[in-house]
């Protein structure tokens, strides 16, 4: 057998040879078999061009949003299979599609897809798209992707702000590559990552979401996020996916600290610190998708600012991407913003300001037929965003291999592979905030009881837009594994945090006073016999994340420990044991009282699913914590705006009290010392 026929048998066998069944569109119309767009050596912009030509009004719309119909029975049944004999299937896909939004998703969470069925599904609607619709046109599915895919069995890597620590954009690149891997192995090909915002305030839920609060170290590592999930190019190979830098602009210093306010700040301001990271991650990583932010700039919400979305990023930076909404924005340009009196104004408004693709579902953009052909915007201004959408689909290769073997999917999410980078990239974003008289590492021959608290100990903390990896491991069983039976380790929660995890979940629910008062006693009865106690506090998914509506809220006008944290941090540093406190959460709290009392600090963030075994390596010094804190830590939400790049004048003080942060970006220690 020849080296050319084995090839082709392999790639039979794996599903990506493109048959007359998997394009029946060429063979139904003979005009197509030899058209222009199909021709693989063209030049991408011949191809745009020869396809568009050929679309009708209805099927230019059809690229211009997305869907988020799989979860709702329209595009699936019951066992969760493609339904294309669903009339509500067959007429949403008649003219084709822009996109899919997050295809393993489901109403019901637990029956979200796991690798192989999303491949499978993702497959099966990319067959219907090419083999019954007229011309063909390939979908493109996007999901999330911030340190890990948000879908069951993905690995889950360190939240940004904790990769941010590590100082090191070669990581970043490695996790985020793998993270691509993992996606386009299912059928995703598009990630709506990294989030590029300069976070300069920390009551803001999603400070998590971000590379912290310095321009230069987020633009370096948005950058290597890019080439992470993109690969160096020039085109997106079968491994990798379309980033999508988030959110253009000013999202991360919100009036108030709130999700969705105004950032009315200054172009000056704008300029020196919330457009460099999108600027860099567009001319040194050709990023190929760009979401704008909820923020509205100069009373112009972000979705119609044509400032930013045609003078700043398409004339000055002269970018040739995909811009797509974020979920929901252009609907909330009448609903929240109030800035138009109708859908149709909405949709015709961002259209014209430079927003390609609505999502998640189609709402606003299907109107723009009626207002083509009410001659109340040009078609031409149509065929610039469809153009756009066809670009990134050539860019991908879906015309030439659109389907993914689905035996790979389950092979490479979670691969063994990925988990080790998961531990190795925790590792390195550890960081030793305080270690009075050498603490740490503490000394496996001369602990003999320890005692592990806190409400933080035991769950296996991964913060916002997380998956549900194969296997996640905590800080109390990370400690147990690594000492084995050589120390003998104790356990109790001290209190609650929140009486649920789930980010998704709408309502808060606190703890009482009474429950934890007797949970306190416990955990301070359990310190009372170690030898040395590590504390373990910080947040929980609820009480920092992503406020996307008034009754999912999630940013905090304190940063002090949530619930009674502050009291159990009081009582076991009472005992005056040797006491390390480990802090896991999404953005720097406020710890004034731990900072002074405490033997050692260390500052964890979420550290992915391999956090907990990366933190007791680092605690028994197998690994040094050499990470240093891409935010300040501000003593208090009165303290506020904290960041070290300040202006000569901000600083005077305040009287009777310091102005200066708890830790100053940039801090960490080591277990090292260095000449």
């Amino acid at each position: 057998m020849s080296s050319l026929m084995r090839s082709l048998v392999a790639l039979c066998l794996a599903g990506f040879v493109m048959t007359a069944a998997d394009r029946p569109a060429v063979a139904r119309d003979p005009a197509l078999a030899k058209a222009r767009f199909l021709d693989a050596r063209l030049p991408v912009d011949k191809r745009v061009a020869d396809l568009l030509a050929r679309m009708t009004l209805d099927e230019k719309i059809a690229q211009l949003h997305g869907t988020w119909r799989p979860r709702d029975g329209v595009l699936v049944d019951a066992q969760l299979k493609f339904a294309p004999g669903n009339p509500k299937a067959r007429a949403l896909l008649a003219d084709g599609i822009g996109e899919i939004s997050r295809a393993h998703e489901n109403e019901d969470a637990r029956k979200n897809l796991g690798p192989r069925a999303m491949a499978e599904l993702t497959n099966a609607i990319q067959r219907h798209l090419i083999s019954d619709t007229r011309l063909g046109i390939p979908m493109i599915n996007h999901e999330e992707g911030l340190h890990g895919l948000q879908a069951p069995g993905a690995t889950s890597f360190p939240q940004p702000i904790a990769l941010a620590a590590s100082f090191d954009p070669e990581l970043v690149e490695e996790v985020m590559s793998a993270v691509a891997r993992e996606a386009r192995a299912r059928g995703a090909q598009h990630l709506l990552a990294p989030v590029v915002d300069v976070m300069r305030d920390p009551r803001w839920g999603r400070a998590e979401e971000t590379y912290g609060e310095d321009p230069y170290l987020v633009s370096r590592m948005g950058v290597a996020a890019v080439r992470g999930l993109q690969g160096r190019g020039p085109r997106i190979d079968s491994k990798h996916v379309a980033a999508t830098l988030k959110h253009l602009a000013v999202h991360g210093q919100p009036e108030g600290g709130i999700n969705v306010g105004p950032g009315n700040y200054s172009e000056r301001l704008i300029r020196e610190v919330f457009l460099p990271p999108f600027a860099a991650a567009i001319k040194e990583a050709n990023v190929r998708a760009l979401m704008p932010a909820y923020v509205e700039i100069d009373g112009v919400p972000a979705h119609v600012n044509s400032w930013l979305l045609r003078d700043i990023l398409r004339r000055e930076w002269k970018w040739d991407g995909l811009v797509v909404s974020d979920y929901y924005a252009l609907e909330q340009l009448r609903t929240v913003h109030q800035v138009t009196d109708s859908d149709a104004a909405a949709a015709r408004a961002a259209l014209e300001a430079g927003v390609d693709v609505e999502l998640p579902d189609p709402k606003l953009y299907p109107l723009l037929a009626g207002l083509v052909k009410a001659k109340t915007i040009p078609v031409a201004l149509v065929d610039k965003a469809v153009a756009r959408v066809l670009r990134l689909k050539f860019e991908l290769g879906l015309f030439e291999q659109p389907y993914v073997d689905v035996e790979q999917a389950d092979r490479i999410s979670g691969s063994a592979e990925h988990a080790a980078l998961a531990r190795k990239a925790a590792e390195r974003s550890i960081v030793l905030l305080k270690n009075a008289g050498g603490l740490l590492p503490l000394d496996r021959a001369r602990v003999k009881t320890l005692a592990v608290v806190g409400p933080n100990a035991e769950p296996c903390r991964l913060g916002g837009y997380s998956g549900v990896p194969k296997r996640c491991v905590g800080l109390l069983r990370g400690i147990r594994e690594t000492v084995g039976a050589a120390v003998k380790v104790m356990w109790a929660p001290g209190c609650v945090i929140t009486r649920g995890s789930d980010w998704w979940a709408d309502n808060v629910e606190p703890s009482t006073p009474a429950e934890d008062r007797k949970m306190i006693d416990d955990a301070v009865a359990v310190a009372k016999r170690a030898d040395v106690v590590v504390l373990a506090v910080g947040d929980s998914e609820q009480t920092s994340r992503e406020a996307w509506a008034a009754n999912h809220l999630g940013d905090r006008s304190s940063l002090d420990l949530f619930g009674r944290q502050n009291d159990l941090a009081a009582a076991v540093l009472a005992l005056g044991k040797p006491t390390v406190v480990v802090l896991i959460n999404g953005r720097p709290p406020s710890v004034n009282a731990i900072a002074q009392q405490a033997g050692a600090i260390v500052e964890a963030f979420y550290l992915g699913q391999e956090g907990g075994a990366a933190l007791a390596a680092a605690l028994f010094g197998d690994v040094n914590p050499g990470g240093k804190l891409p935010v300040s830590f501000a003593r208090s939400a009165g303290h506020l705006p904290v960041f070290y790049n300040y202006k000569p004048s901000a600083r005077r003080g305040y009287l009777l009290d310091d102005a200066s942060p708890l830790w100053a970006f940039g801090h960490g220690l080591s277990y090292t010392t260095f000449g």
